[in-house]
């Protein structure tokens, strides 16, 4: 069976020369439709820098990555974002701060020429836990734990299959953070979605992802299950050393 997100021999270079940096070196992984996957590393693996690749924000140096068999075009067209949408890490950063959470939700509409706006508003909203009342309010009147919920109804407006998650959880506290990951499977489980996820905490992605990849300096270390990170039976030293690292870290 082909999977959903096939990534084969990835690379990604920065610069030239000898100011040349190798931020991806020969990734390849598979994400079978439905399924969460994890990349975890440590600041400066690579991780958040294979889904940039993916979303066309970062070049490809070598390589390929092909959704449902088909290779990407550079540039993106306008079918790949209605196929995939990414949420980022910042919530505080990756929402304008002077626009309306309505204008927020509208600009993909509109872009993509949705001729149900109005419909699709609320029921973005509806999806995350948001009510009609936050629909003409500031970024500055929420949370930040609200804004990532606005950020993700911004993502699923499409009705995208895949979702490209980089540390979806990290800026917000603890408390909040269980709700956004609550809500993120439950979305899941709803909409049939594909995730892949990028964070360093191996608690989050025990939680979330089926399966994960360990990155180190841009390079794969080992893939495992879920079940082998609940065991701590990672067979490679900076994958142990990694658990070890994660102070506080419990299967859940």
């Amino acid at each position: 069976m082909t999977a959903l997100i096939e990534i084969r021999d990835l690379a990604v270079t920065y610069g030239k020369g000898h100011a040349a940096v190798n931020a991806v070196k020969n990734v390849s992984l598979d994400v079978q439709q439905g399924e969460s996957y994890g990349l975890v590393g440590e600041s400066g693996s690579g991780k958040s820098t294979v889904l940039r690749a993916i979303c066309g924000l970062a070049s490809i140096s070598g390589g390929e990555v092909r959704i449902n068999g088909v290779p990407l075009k550079t540039p993106r067209d306008p079918a790949f974002y209605r196929q995939v949408q990414m949420v980022f890490q910042d919530p505080y950063g990756s929402i304008h701060p002077r626009h309306t959470i309505d204008r927020v939700l509208s600009e993909p509409l509109a872009i993509h020429g949705f001729s149900d706006a109005e419909a699709r508003i609320e029921k973005a909203l509806e999806d995350v836990g948001l009510g009609k009342g936050f629909r003409f309010r500031y970024p500055h009147q929420l949370s930040g734990g609200q804004r990532q919920r606005v950020a993700i109804a911004r993502a699923l407006i499409l009705e995208p299959e895949i979702l490209l998650l980089d540390e979806p959880t990290s800026a917000l506290d603890a408390s909040i953070q269980a709700e956004v990951l609550n809500l993120l499977d439950a979305l899941r489980a709803e909409k049939g979605l594909t995730y892949l996820l990028v964070s360093h905490d191996l608690a989050v992605v025990a939680h979330m992802c089926e399966r994960l990849l360990v990155m180190q300096h841009g390079a794969c270390v080992e893939e495992l299950p879920r079940e082998a990170l609940q065991s701590r039976a990672a067979t490679q030293r900076y994958t142990q050393d990694l658990l070890v690292a994660s102070e506080g870290f419990k299967a859940p």
